[in-house]
C-alpha cells in the first residue's frame, strides 16, 4: 500500500510547471467540494504521478524527471501549487509531505501548503478492460480537433451543440461540430481500427484539454470507448477520460450545400486581415459584413449607425461565376481563416440567402448561414 503524508521527491521544475498548468486547466473553477480544486500527486516506481478531475474529466500524467526519495501521496490545491513553482527560479525543487502538508524548497525559499487527505481525492470508477478501438498520431488528432472544436456553441441547452461528433468508419475518420449557425467538418485517417462503425459526442472542455496534450506530432494516440466514457492514451505520459455527451447530433448531411454555381480562390492571409479591417465598422446593432464577389474580387463593406462605414477590395486568384453579394457575421469568417493552415482557401456559393462554404484542402468543409444586413 502507498504511502500517506510521507512522500518526497525532487523534480525539474519546467517538467513541474507544465504538468501543474495542464492539471489546472482540468479542476474546477468553482465547486463548493474542495478537493475537486486539488491535484494528486504519487510517488511511486520512480516516477511522479499527477491526477486533475471535475468528475466529468479525469487527467493522469507521469512525470519520469523525478528523483523519488520517498514512495508517497499527496493532495494539493492546483493553482496555488502552481503558482509557487512558476515562481522559483531554481530547475530543481524538492516536495515533501508532513500528514497533508506540503513543503516546497527552493535554494532561496521554502513554501508551506495546507492540503487534503490523498484518500478523498474521487476514485477511479471501477472499470474492465477497454481494447484500443483505434490509433491515431497526435499531430493528425490535434489538426481536426484545431478544426472543429472552434465551431461549437459555448452554452447552448442543446448539449450535442457543447461538443464534437467523433464518427469512424473503418479507418476512416470524421468529425462535426456546429452551433446552430455554422458548421465545421473535418475528414482523417486512423490505423489499428476495430470492426464496424462508431460515433459519439465527446465535450468541447475534454477536447481542449487533449489538444494541448499532443504537442508531439509523432506520438500515438490509442483511443477506446466504453458506453459513457472515451479513453485517449497519449504515448507513455499522459491518460485523458472523458464522460461523453448524451444525445443525439443534430442530423446535418442533408443540409451541406451540395451544389454551387459561384466557386473563387482567395489568398488566406490578404482575406483575414481584408475581414478584420473592414469588421472595425460594425457593433451589437450591425454585426455582419457585406461580401460582393464578382469576376473583378472581392469587396467587403461594412456600416454601422453613427459610427461610419468601411470597403475593403481583394483580387480574387480565380473566380467563376456570375456576381453574388451575401451577408456573413465577419467572426465566423475570421475563426476559420485563423486555423487554416494553407494559402489558399475557396468559398463557394449558390445565393445570397443560401449557406456558403469554405473548404480547405479536400478534407474540411466549413457552412456558415448568411445574415441579413440593414438597407
Amino acid at each position: 500500500m502507498t504511502a500517506t503524508g510521507s512522500m518526497k521527491i525532487v523534480c525539474d521544475r519546467t517538467a513541474l510547471v507544465d504538468a501543474l498548468t495542464m492539471a489546472s486547466s482540468v479542476v474546477m473553477a468553482r465547486t463548493t467540494i474542495p478537493v475537486l480544486l486539488c491535484v494528486k500527486l504519487s510517488a511511486r516506481d520512480g516516477s511522479l504521478h499527477l491526477q486533475a478531475t471535475d468528475q466529468d474529466i479525469r487527467l493522469s500524467l507521469t512525470l519520469a524527471s523525478v528523483e523519488v526519495q520517498s514512495d508517497g501521496e499527496a493532495l494539493i490545491p492546483a493553482d496555488k501549487l502552481a503558482q509557487i513553482v512558476r515562481s522559483c527560479d531554481d530547475t530543481t525543487l524538492t516536495i515533501e509531505m508532513d500528514k497533508t502538508v506540503a513543503s516546497v524548497r527552493a535554494d532561496d525559499a521554502k513554501f508551506r501548503v495546507y492540503g487534503y487527505d490523498p484518500r478523498e481525492f474521487p476514485a477511479e470508477r471501477e472499470k474492465s478492460e477497454i481494447p484500443t478501438e483505434f490509433e491515431v498520431s497526435a499531430g493528425a488528432l490535434r489538426r481536426m480537433i484545431s478544426r472543429t472544436v472552434f465551431a461549437t456553441a459555448a452554452d447552448n441547452t442543446r448539449y450535442a451543440f457543447n461538443g464534437v461528433l467523433l464518427e469512424r468508419k473503418g479507418r476512416k475518420l470524421r468529425m462535426v461540430a456546429t452551433d446552430g449557425r455554422r458548421l465545421a467538418m473535418v475528414r482523417g485517417d486512423c490505423a489499428g481500427a476495430a470492426e464496424g462503425d462508431a460515433s459519439c459526442i465527446i465535450p468541447t472542455k475534454a477536447l481542449n484539454v487533449l489538444n494541448r496534450l499532443l504537442d508531439d506530432p509523432e506520438t500515438s494516440v490509442r483511443i477506446s470507448r466504453d458506453r459513457t466514457r472515451i479513453h485517449f492514451v497519449i504515448g507513455e505520459s499522459a491518460i485523458l477520460v472523458s464522460s461523453l455527451i448524451e444525445g443525439n447530433f443534430p442530423p446535418f448531411d442533408d443540409v451541406l450545400p451540395k451544389e454551387h454555381d459561384r466557386r473563387g480562390t482567395f489568398d488566406t492571409a490578404e482575406l483575414a486581415a481584408a475581414v478584420k479591417r473592414a469588421a472595425l465598422l460594425t457593433n451589437e446593432e450591425s454585426k455582419g459584413v457585406k461580401l460582393s464577389f464578382n469576376s473583378g474580387g472581392l469587396t467587403i463593406s461594412a456600416r454601422a449607425a453613427e459610427m461610419g462605414d468601411a470597403e475593403i477590395h481583394l483580387p480574387a486568384l480565380t473566380w467563376e461565376g456570375a456576381e453574388i453579394e451575401i451577408g456573413f457575421n465577419p467572426s465566423y469568417v475570421t475563426d476559420v481563416l485563423r486555423i487554416a493552415d494553407t494559402t489558399e482557401i475557396a468559398i463557394e456559393l449558390k445565393a445570397g440567402n443560401r449557406p456558403g462554404v469554405v473548404k480547405i484542402g479536400s478534407d474540411f468543409t466549413y457552412v456558415i448561414m448568411p445574415v441579413s444586413l440593414p438597407g
